[in-house]
């Protein structure tokens, strides 16, 4: 999983074999996703465990996802969930309980080959009024589980990517919802064989490269060492290499197209400015962040910073550590014009993060993450261009 990993709530349910569905009842376009997502993204093979999770909304995939799964002579587990289930954890269930060791999962996580994920979520701002630290603590209990998944490589696929069409997410992007989800499922259906090899390009400049420079018009001016570092690329495929490589290389996201690595720690210096952020339904504008020595040494915004601030204070050690730098390569995804859309994987988008890297193979497990999207940057290694004024080079 990504991109500070909010803790989800699940309500497990088991789902038995019997299960019936009349054929002609079946949605050939979740039918066709599953397989997809089952055989091509999570690589699932004859006896796999496999957890799979996702909202009410979207049963009926789940239910396919189930049944490809089970076609294929492995074994699946549903959980579902939703922003109810998920909002009432908040107001009901103390919050003494936050911290306590979720010794369910721990074992779950324990028999896993691999998992699939949907995005359900339709409202940004429901949580927007839940203690700050509660979210800390949950995300500090769950560092366990998390890393559980990781160290035993445990092919993991995401639905969503911060780019599942809802009515929300289209009103913050300020798109109509018909063209966020034709963006979405272009993206989805992008040619994972094409972004593997753009990946590969990127990826070869990465691995020789020593200095990585990112410069915007918006002020931002930033360095970072970057010699020596794992380079990952997700394509929309886990591959039989990588799951021989294991760890962060077993991640997929969708819809895909990203090439990231984490920096040499303590090397990262200067200023970083992000000219909008989403945080709890909420825009903050023009933050900056200065770095020293590796570490966030200011964070001012000009509107809306509390929140942030309230959620950072919150937090506990290696909250403050420049933590990794991610290049979208996804043809098919192109930020509208006049929108406020912000996205991973659009082709030369910039995206960097301070806080947990450990899904992007680095070894900070802080339960703290901000992740910081700046379209219309350059990006230079050793002096080659990668993106320049947000358009990708190689």
């Amino acid at each position: 999983m990504k991109k500070n990993k909010s803790i989800v709530i699940m309500l497990i349910v088991f789902i038995m074999l019997q299960l019936s569905f009349a054929g002609d009842k079946h949605n050939s376009f979740n039918k066709a996703l599953a397989k997809k997502l089952v055989n091509t993204c999570a690589n699932v093979q004859k006896n796999d465990n496999v957890y799979i999770s996702g909202g009410l909304k979207n049963a009926e995939l789940l239910e396919d996802l189930f049944i490809q799964v089970r076609k294929l002579g492995a074994f699946p587990l549903l959980s579902f969930s939703s922003d109810r289930l998920n909002r009432k954890y908040f107001d009901e269930v103390p919050e003494k309980y936050d911290l306590q060791t979720p010794e369910l999962d721990l074992k779950l996580a324990a028999i896993f080959d691999a998992a699939i994920y949907v995005s359900f979520n339709e409202n940004s701002s429901l949580f927007a009024d839940v203690p700050p630290k509660r979210f800390a603590n949950l995300n500090l209990a769950y560092n366990t589980v998390n890393s559980i998944y990781l160290n035993r490589s445990v092919r993991q696929v995401n639905l969503g990517n911060g780019l599942y069409p809802t009515a929300d997410r289209a009103k913050r992007f300020n798109i109509p919802l018909e063209q966020l989800t034709r963006l979405f499922w272009d993206g989805v259906n992008t040619d994972y064989d094409e972004l593997e090899k753009t990946g590969q390009k990127i990826k070869d400049i990465l691995v020789k490269g020593k200095e990585l420079v990112l410069t915007n018009p918006n002020g931002t001016n930033f360095k970072v060492n970057i010699q020596n570092r794992d380079i990952f690329i997700s394509d929309g495929m886990i591959s039989d290499a990588e799951v021989e490589a294991g760890k962060a290389a077993c991640q997929v996201w969708l819809p895909a197209g990203e090439v990231y690595l984490t920096p040499v720690p303590g090397t990262a210096e200067g200023k970083i400015v992000v000219d909008k952020h989403f945080y709890q339904g909420k825009q903050i504008n023009n933050i900056t962040m200065m770095f020293n020595k590796g570490k966030l040494v200011s964070m001012k915004a000009k509107t809306g910073l509390k929140p942030i601030e309230d959620r950072y204070n919150a937090s506990d050690s290696g909250k403050d550590m420049f933590s990794f730098i991610d290049i979208g390569i996804n043809p098919n995804v192109a930020i509208p014009p006049n929108s406020d859309m912000t996205a991973w994987m659009p082709s030369g988008m910039v995206t960097v993060g301070i806080g947990n890297n450990t899904w992007a193979g680095g070894i900070n497990e802080s339960n703290y993450s901000m992740v910081s999207f700046i379209p219309g940057s350059t990006l230079k290694v050793d002096g080659k261009i990668l993106v320049e004024n947000g358009v990708l080079k190689p």
